[in-house]
């Protein structure tokens, strides 16, 4: 080596490059302007030659061996730093007594590249405001200056050093280091020739000269679990022919939402391998849906996750659709086909939590860098996962962008955010000593609830048509309410409340159900609180819960005709509606995400079969009438006709719509007796047709109908003044349409002024109501 290319080396640096220890390695590696020429400096370890290639003539120039550990420098003539690229040599053994020499091989310098990062990135990536950063941090396939490779990028701000590994290195640390890019905490590194299936990992090293091997938290492919290895994924050449549904798509609280939840690994299972595709699932779940009339499916998580059991989650590739069902194109078809079939996807999504498995997040720099480092606040005791740390900018745009990512890159019609309750309080699922109150001594977490409301008011800027969903199961204030109005900007909340209520009640023995009659009616007290989803969900069918059926009481006959009350209820319930697979066809095992569900029961039993007939032609007759969702958030569309009728268990009501024509009158019957003129109360003088009955014998019920078209009397019941004699069937419902007698009068009349004030007892008795409530069920 001469003595003008020794002088030039910075030898501090080059031995930190050698020992892996360089954050920087770009302002060493490369080809660098000096004042006596070009410096060229590459490591390779265990090369036995290295020569530079250069110039428009393709000069060859030999690097000299600056320290054996594979450092080579050179230093050529010119001030402007020419197009360039390697010559490399290796041993073919690898052994360095072994002289025998592969052939030269051709290597573009990764330092040669500048960042793909710009500084507005970097800018908005720290703010927490880079809402499309996954297109610039994880790998991305690109072509900068005529060669092909990818780019990548990881922010791990604490990190000693850290370096892309794969098959295409060795999965050797020392030979592509990362650049950090100023104070930003993001490394990254453009490799020429890595491409579309390449695996990769990041090595990062951290004090105390540890490395540890991370999966990309951006990467949008995993290898199939047990494997845990990133995969360079390019999302962006499927071609999408869903333009006109995602044209026409819009806000849904006025329409119909009635929502197949689906876990599609065990939806159905092949006996030749251990799941189905995504391509495959959409051909076997889309004529179903439709067969069914389900305007939507939700996906239980899609994202990447090492344990089947997790059920999705604990996510440890937010980023990547699961291997199990193969690639992100895959998927894309699948939603693709959803939507040109009319159905819209909801996926369920953990912003809340995350596992400990060492390659993912977990203490990724060596710090808890995503989560807290105090484990008060940083861990749930009772789950074993992590908390994020929602007050670092860079963790909730992580966030932020992956929701946005799911829908604006998979065309997602809506996001259910799991655990919101767990988000909310500093001390959910903690005891005495294990939470730390915030800086006014509640238990409220500040920085989970800015989150919240920055997530939703970017989704619903950025993409108005599409719905968040809050799995809250807690009486926190204004959930669904406007983040102007501080609320924390929901669409919809699933209503635990009624869930718990109602199946207490249905399970139930009918003899006693009159002393919990108030469980069916305490959710019209609040219904109007939050703009409410109702969700008979996978969490109620499993974990020895036992399925839907095996809630309900007495013989199957009498489980049967319970069951159909409860989806009636459900169905005709304000708000909109979650059913989760395998209920639909009263399925007697609870859920095992091992199994697929048994579908043998529909193909050997009749009364199965006619629960899922049944189940069909309740989500055709809800989706057939206005009432039924048009005005769910709107006090206006419900109205008690009986409520206070404990001794029968039988509660009446009217749903509506803006137009009188459009008001269906409900009856339901929670005893296994039936009635042969049950007397009702009617909203007006007129006629009254049934509709929809649940004990019709095609559903597997006896047959108590009203198969004639009922006209009102003027005998006053239930605080009205007209009324109707019906079959009231057992454990079941009657529906009617209601028109108006012409020139009829309605039972009560709104008081003008002191103009004709009468005495007239309202259905809407607040203590009557009240007195149910307290379990005094005396009428």
């Amino acid at each position: 080596m001469n003595d003008s290319l020794y002088n030039l080396m910075n030898w501090e640096r080059i031995e930190s490059i050698v020992y892996s220890d360089n954050c920087e390695p770009g302002k060493v590696l490369g080809a660098h302007i000096t004042d006596k020429g070009i410096l060229v400096q590459a490591f390779f370890p265990d090369a036995k030659e290295v020569s530079v290639v250069y110039g428009k003539s393709g000069k060859i120039q030999k690097m000299d061996l600056a320290d054996e550990a594979g450092f080579f420098a050179a230093l050529i003539k010119g001030k402007r730093i020419p197009e360039y690229y390697y010559n490399v040599v290796y041993e073919k053994s690898g052994k360095k007594e072994d002289s025998t020499v592969c052939m030269p091989l051709k290597v573009q310098d990764p330092y040669a590249f500048k960042s793909t990062l710009t500084e507005q990135d970097l800018y908005l990536f720290n703010r927490g405001i880079h809402y499309t950063v996954y297109e610039k941090l994880g790998a991305h396939e690109m072509i900068i200056n005529g060669v092909k490779g990818t780019s990548f990028a990881v922010w791990a701000p604490n990190a000693v050093r850290v370096s892309v590994v794969g098959d295409f290195n060795f999965w050797d640390g020392r030979r592509h280091p990362m650049n950090l890019l100023g104070k930003s905490g993001v490394h990254q590194l453009f490799i020429p020739g890595v491409g579309e299936n390449d695996i990769y990992k990041y090595e990062i090293k951290i004090k105390g000269d540890l490395t540890m091997l991370k999966s990309d938290p951006y990467g949008f492919g995993m290898e199939v679990r047990p494997d845990t290895a990133s995969i360079v994924r390019n999302i962006d050449s499927y071609q999408w022919q869903d333009k006109q549904w995602m044209e026409s798509r819009t806000d849904c609280k006025g329409k119909p939402v009635n929502i197949y939840e689906v876990h599609l690994g065990s939806y159905k299972k092949p006996e030749e391998k251990e799941f189905y595709n995504y391509r495959q699932l959409a051909e076997f779940l889309i004529p179903y849906l439709k067969e069914m009339n389900y305007t939507h499916i939700e996906l239980l998580p899609v994202m990447e996750h090492p344990l089947d059991e997790s059920w999705g989650y604990q996510v440890t590739g937010y980023y990547a659709p699961t291997s199990r069902y193969g690639t992100p194109e895959d998927f894309m078809y699948f939603m693709d086909q959803m939507h040109q079939n009319q159905i819209g996807v909801i996926l369920d999504w953990v912003p809340a939590h995350f596992p400990r498995d060492g390659f993912g997040l977990a203490y990724f720099d060596g710090t808890c860098l995503y989560e807290h480092l105090d484990p008060r606040k940083g861990s749930h005791p009772h789950w074993g996962t992590l908390i994020y740390n929602y007050r670092r900018p860079e963790v909730t745009n992580f966030l932020i962008a992956n929701a946005l990512y799911w829908v604006e890159k998979y065309h997602a019609d809506g996001i259910r955010m799991d655990a919101v309750a767990s988000m909310l309080y500093l001390d959910y699922g903690k005891n005495y000593g294990e939470w730390v109150p915030n800086e006014n001594g509640g238990n409220e977490n500040y920085d989970a609830v800015e989150f919240l409301k920055h997530l939703n008011s970017i989704m619903k800027k950025r993409n108005p048509s599409v719905f968040v969903i809050a799995e809250e199961s807690t009486a926190w204030p204004m959930v669904t309410g406007s983040v102007e109005k501080d609320g924390l900007g929901f669409d919809y909340k699933w209503n635990m409340g009624w869930m718990n209520d109602f199946l207490d009640y249905m399970r139930t023995d009918p003899l006693f159900r009159k002393g919990k009659h108030g469980e069916l009616l305490f959710s019209m007290i609040y219904a109007y609180s939050e703009k409410f989803l109702l969700v008979f969900s996978h969490d109620e069918v499993v974990h020895q819960k036992g399925s839907m059926l095996q809630k309900m009481p007495g013989t199957m006959e009498q489980k049967l005709g319970n069951l159909r009350a409860a989806y009636g209820f459900m169905m005709m319930h304000p708000g909109k509606k979650l059913l989760f697979m395998g209920q639909e066809f009263a399925q007697i095992a609870e859920w095992n995400e091992k199994k697929e569900l048994d579908w043998n029961l529909i193909e050997e039993n009749e009364l199965h079969r006619k629960m899922q007939f049944y189940v069909k032609s309740l989500n055709r007759f809800y989706l057939d009438y206005k009432a039924f969702y048009e005005l769910d958030f709107d006090s206006e569309g419900f109205e008690w006709i009986s409520c206070l009728d404990a001794d029968h268990s039988v509660v009446a009501f009217v749903r509506k719509t803006r137009r009188e024509e459009d008001m269906m009158l409900m009856v339901f019957n929670f005893t296994p007796v039936a009635y042969e003129e049950f007397l009702i109360g009617v909203p007006f003088q007129g006629k009254y047709k049934e509709v929809f009955n649940s004990d019709r014998e095609e559903f597997g019920g006896q047959g108590y109908s009203n198969p004639r078209l009922k006209q009102s009397k003027t005998v006053a019941h239930d605080g009205l003044d007209n009324s109707i004699k019906i079959k009231l069937p057992p454990l079941g419902f009657a529906a009617f349409t209601c028109k108006r007698f012409e020139g009829g009068k309605d039972s009560l009349k709104k008081e003008k002024g002191s103009e004709n004030k009468k005495n007239i007892k309202k259905p809407k008795s607040r203590k009557g109501i009240k007195s149910i409530l307290k379990g005094d069920t005396k009428r």
